[in-house]
This record gives structure tokens, C-alpha cells and sequence, in this order.
């Protein structure tokens, strides 16, 4: 596979950045310590680059029919300027992606796929979108993807737009988006993002990446912004619940294992759909195994991969696991056998050979104070 590198790379090589491949991306895994990386973003605010995301445009008049048969949710429900969290499942009902679709208006929608999955989801809704009157473009290729995270990152942003212009980022609701003036920068400002934390996401044509990299740096200077990398964005998102697709989500998962049975429009939308037979057979099986939290009991940390244990029997595996910084104990996200998923369940993580307590609490661990 030819490895693939953002517009911002050099950048990110001019500011040492540690590399990592991410689904066939060149991409910073940490610039200095991901401690502080991941400590910023809680306090302060942290810069990163995202531009090995997808960015899909469903344009015409069928683009809500569309993207109802396309994906699990009722996406032509969306309001104007507003987002959703959807799925994109295959005809079994297994998890192709999970993503975030903005609606422009009734012909104009963007889908956000993940990275090592964009160009996967970008060919099955080209696929999907045979007999419906739609186009689809996958620009992925010249969109950049900047975010600014953290609890003053409000407040940079504010710095580099026009007062006139100012409303249209302190009004932005969670999931909502605009299209303003930031930075000298046409750009597409959505107030979302994978940290748990207020924040914002820029869209934003290539040739300008660099350029407004800079002057967000420059700009929040003054607030303890600092660049953030991958292992960073594991930690808080982890620490927010978030699931992560290749380690909760799967081709082999269902929605309601992964506990996201509620992005599943199985009621509210009519019609048929990909994967709908198969999700409604699987929602009437019931799940075997379910998605919860662990809060480690001792010092130590379950990793990805890790059995999780019930009187020294398997009755789970993590999916997810480390040091909390912000919380300063072990958590896990694992797929559990359902009748050990209840809070308060007390379970151990074989730790290579050492059964290490963990206990079953509520999600997110995090949740950052209005």
C-alpha cells in the first residue's frame, strides 16, 4: 500500500512530530508528550489534523431518499445546518463504518467517513446510489480536515473571525455547523468532535491547510493551545466513550451490541434500507455479548485483545484499555457476555497471566462540566 500523506504533513515534520501509519496515512502520533497532549485538550486546547478523513458529497434531488436507504438513520430528517451520527452497515447487518453526516439543504449533504474506511464507504454509496437521482463525490483527496478542541477553543476561533461573523460561532449548537470567514479562510466550521470536550472541526480546501494551521496555532498561543496527535485523540476519546471502528465496531458487530441501537431508524423510517432485514432479525435475537465501561480497581491497565474474566472464566474481551490521565485510574471499553454487563458487575482482565480487578460502571468515564 502506498502511504499516503496530508497536506499538512510538513508541518507536522517541522514541529518533530512521531509518525504513525494510520489506515495507510502518514500520520503524527505525538509531537512531545501525549500527556500533555491529552492534558491540554482537557484545560486548554489542542490542534489537530484530521485530514485522513473522508469527505463524501451526496448532491441532488433524491440526496435524502438516498442516504435513508444508504445508511441505519432517517437522515432526511436532519435540519438544515445540522448533523448526525449514522452507520453505514452491509446487507447482514455487520458495521462498514460509523460516521457523521451534514445536511446543507434538501440536495446537499456531506459524509464523514473514517479514515482507513473512506474510500470503502465512498465506493458502497456510490454503489447504493444506482437507482436514485444523486450524484456522489469523493473529495476526499483535496479536503483537509483541521479541529480545535478543548474548553477555550471557543475562544481562539474568535480571535480570527470578523466580529460581524462572531455569532455564527458562539450560537453553533453541538452538531450544527456554519459556513463563515475564519482566519481569512473560507471554511466549513462544525461544532463537533471525538474528544468529549467542546470543540470544532474546520473544513477546509488543501492549499489553504497550512496556512490556517498557523494562524490557529498563533492565535490560541496566547490560551496553551498546542498541536495533538493520535495517541492523544485515543486516550480522550476513550476516556468520552467513544468507539473506535477496527476495536469496537465491525463488519462483525451488530449496532446493538456496540449499544448505538438507537442510530438505527427501524420505526421512524419506512421504506427498506441496507442491512434493515437483517438488523431487525438482530434486534430481536438479542445481543450475546454487549459494549460497557470498566473502571480498573488497581493500578494496571487492560489493553486491546485482553480476556476479561468471571470467576477465572472468559466471558469478554477488551476492545480498549489504558491509564485514564484525567481520571487517574484504568479504564476499558470491552464486549462482554450480556449477563455479566449489569453496573456493579465485579469482573478481572487477564493481564498476561494475572487477573486484575475491574468493575462495570456507566459511560462516558468522562463528561466534561457545562
Amino acid at each position: 500500500m502506498t502511504e499516503k500523506y496530508t497536506a499538512l504533513y510538513e508541518e507536522h515534520k517541522k514541529l518533530g512530530a512521531s509518525f504513525t501509519d494510520f489506515g495507510g496515512w502518514q500520520m503524527p502520533l505525538k509531537y512531545s508528550s501525549e500527556l500533555a497532549e491529552h492534558h491540554a485538550v482537557r484545560n486548554a486546547a489542542g490542534l489537530f489534523d484530521l485530514s485522513h478523513m473522508g469527505e463524501v458529497w451526496v448532491t441532488g434531488p433524491a440526496a435524502g431518499a438516498f442516504l435513508d436507504y444508504a445508511l441505519v438513520g432517517k437522515l432526511s430528517a436532519i435540519a438544515d445546518g445540522k448533523a448526525k451520527y449514522s452507520l453505514i452497515c452491509n446487507a447482514d447487518g455487520g458495521i462498514i463504518d460509523d460516521l457523521i453526516v451534514y445536511r446543507f439543504g434538501d440536495e446537499k449533504y456531506l459524509v464523514v467517513p473514517n479514515a482507513g474506511n473512506a474510500p470503502t464507504v465512498a465506493a458502497a454509496l456510490a454503489e447504493r446510489a444506482a437507482n436514485f437521482d444523486v450524484k456522489v463525490e469523493d473529495a476526499s483527496a483535496e479536503t483537509s480536515l483541521i479541529a480545535v478542541q478543548g474548553p477555550k477553543a471557543e475562544a481562539i476561533l474568535l480571535k480570527l473571525t470578523d466580529e460581524a461573523q462572531h455569532a455564527l460561532v458562539t450560537d453553533l449548537k453541538y452538531y450544527a455547523f456554519n459556513e463563515l470567514t475564519i482566519a481569512g479562510h473560507n471554511v466549513i466550521l462544525a461544532r463537533t468532535g471525538y474528544t468529549g470536550e467542546d470543540g470544532f472541526e474546520l473544513f477546509i480546501p488543501n492549499a489553504d491547510a497550512a496556512d490556517l494551521w498557523a494562524k490557529v496555532a498563533a492565535a490560541g498561543e496566547e490560551f496553551g493551545i498546542i498541536p495533538c496527535g493520535l495517541a492523544s485523540r485515543d486516550s480522550l476519546r476513550l476516556e468520552a466513550g467513544m468507539p473506535l471502528y477496527g476495536n469496537e465496531l465491525s463488519l462483525e458487530r451488530s449496532p446493538f451490541d456496540a449499544g448505538l441501537g438507537p442510530v438505527v431508524a427501524l420505526k421512524s423510517k419506512e421504506g427498506d434500507f441496507v442491512g434493515r432485514s437483517a438488523l431487525e432479525a438482530a434486534k430481536e435475537a438479542g445481543s450475546k455479548r454487549k459494549l460497557v465501561g470498566l473502571k480498573g480497581l488497581g493500578r494496571r491497565a487492560g489493553r486491546g485483545g485482553y480476556p476479561v474474566l468471571k470467576d477465572g472464566n472468559v466471558v469478554g474481551e477488551v476492545t480498549s484499555g489504558q491509564p485514564s490521565p484525567t481520571l487517574g485510574y484504568p479504564v476499558a471499553l470491552a464486549y462482554v457476555d450480556v449477563e455479566h454487563a449489569e453496573l456493579g458487575t465485579a469482573l478481572d482482565v487477564d493481564l498476561r497471566g494475572k487477573a486484575e480487578p475491574f468493575e462495570v460502571i456507566a459511560l462516558p468515564f468522562y463528561k466534561r462540566q457545562k
